[in-house]
């Protein structure tokens, strides 16, 4: 077997145990899948709480918490999950995030006015279930990232993570017709049921394809700088910060997309399901290929001068199409404008994570870790505050403040030096 480029270039020797590594044909589509279900199970709820909230008694503010809930179990679990993913390999932490997310699902269709009755109980029961699908689903972004810098050559690095990205656009696409198509027909219950089968499916694929001993930890990074040292990295904080504001926006659109077009722009729920499906539908094609382009023209130019173009132009152009969509007089010019916005938006994830491999030496899964933290940390702001502000200002005054992180995000990479890589991590 040859031996293995890892994510700062050095030459490797093959992990423990024998066995070929996975290609990028094998692996990506596999790890995209991760993302798949987990932008489902995450964003399923946004579509079934136009019946839930109702039936248990919950309000807007209740909802919004209960969306943080997730969001900040995620947030906080983003490093510790990283490290885990360093330490015990993809293998292993990816199915285990499977099999919470599974768990987590289900009891979130059995246990709220099921198991247990009232508006207070189901609150509370849904803010720890939500909780814990987060700390399940933490792993996802930082743990496949770990497998991207350890697998696949930095050439790929942005195409790579783009394709896993692109994994979570196709569930948010997927998710808000078929929610709304399950609620329908067989109530908002059975809609957590169905979408619980789905990362379990995944996990077996995974578990059976992956060879066994991807989960030992890789013993060149056993010798690696500690994780914490990421603290004190410049670069990675501004990245995180941009990331944070980035973020903000993002679950704008994943948690209350569906609400401002059934509520604002009067979609009906079946309608208004597949018209949330479009922006992400749109960003699943956008992100490969904005990855593809932001690899290009980093080998062309070295370092982190092809990610800054893309990223910061994909961000202005989010931030200008959403208030367009805000402004807009018509339903469809709105839903046109904001499908580009999220587009555009999404197609940053590929330069955003690409980057963070560059900073991060061998420890590809604490610093994507750092950063998603630092991300989510954005959407538990953006998930709370989001009702408050429609309240005080309007959906307008709302989605306008998405609007400025944008523009912010993007002027945070002016800080991140233009040739600045991982040491001895070659241009390939």
């Amino acid at each position: 077997m040859q031996p293995q480029i890892g994510a700062v270039g050095k030459l490797r020797q093959p992990l423990t145990g024998a066995g070929t590594l996975p290609s990028g044909a094998r692996l990506l589509p596999l790890l995209s899948g991760f993302a798949f279900a987990s932008y489902l199970l995450r964003m399923n709820i946004s579509v079934a709480q136009q019946y839930m909230a109702p039936e248990l008694g919950l309000t807007d503010v209740q909802v919004g918490q209960i969306f943080s809930a997730f969001m900040l179990g995620y947030a906080l679990f983003q490093v510790p999950a990283g490290m885990w993913g360093d330490r015990f390999g993809p293998r292993l932490v990816l199915a285990a995030a499977g099999v919470v997310g599974t768990i987590t699902t289900l009891l979130t269709g059995l246990i709220p006015g099921g198991l247990v009755k009232g508006a207070a109980a189901s609150f509370i029961a849904l803010l720890v279930l939500r909780f814990a699908l987060g700390v399940g689903e933490a792993a996802t972004y930082p743990v496949a990232a770990k497998a991207v810098a350890l697998w696949l050559p930095p050439s790929r690095h942005a195409f790579s993570n783009g394709m896993v990205i692109a994994g979570s656009t196709l569930g948010s696409a997927f998710t808000a017709p078929l929610i709304a198509h399950l609620m329908q027909r067989q109530g908002w219950r059975a809609s957590f049921y169905w979408t619980a089968l789905v990362p379990l499916v995944i996990v077996v694929l995974w578990w059976r394809s992956v060879p066994k001993h991807f989960s030992s930890r890789d013993p060149v990074a056993a010798a690696a700088e500690p994780w914490w040292r990421l603290f004190r990295n410049r670069d990675l904080a501004f990245l995180s910060v941009s990331y944070f504001l980035d973020s903000y926006v993002l679950f704008l659109f994943v948690f209350w997309l569906f609400k401002y077009l059934v509520e604002v722009r009067r979609f009906s729920v079946i309608s208004g399901g597949w018209a949330t499906s479009l922006p992400f539908a749109l960003a699943t094609l956008a992100v490969p290929a904005f990855g593809y382009l932001s690899d290009h023209l980093s080998r062309r130019f070295q370092g982190v001068s092809g990610r800054r173009v893309v990223a910061m132009g994909c961000l202005v152009a989010s931030g200008t199409l959403l208030l367009l969509g805000a402004w807009a007089p018509t339903a469809w010019a709105a839903l046109a404008a904001i499908s580009l916005s999220v587009a555009f938006l999404l197609s940053t994830e590929g330069p955003y994570w690409a980057n963070a491999i560059d900073l991060s030496g061998d420890n590809a899964g604490a610093a994507g870790g750092l950063m998603n933290m630092a991300g989510n940390l954005g959407g538990v702001v953006s998930t709370a505050i989001m009702p408050v502000l429609v309240h005080a200002f309007g959906w307008f005054g709302a989605l306008a403040s998405g609007s400025l992180f944008a523009l912010l995000g993007a002027g945070f990479w002016l800080f991140i030096p233009l040739r600045r890589r991982a040491p001895n991590a070659p241009v390939r």
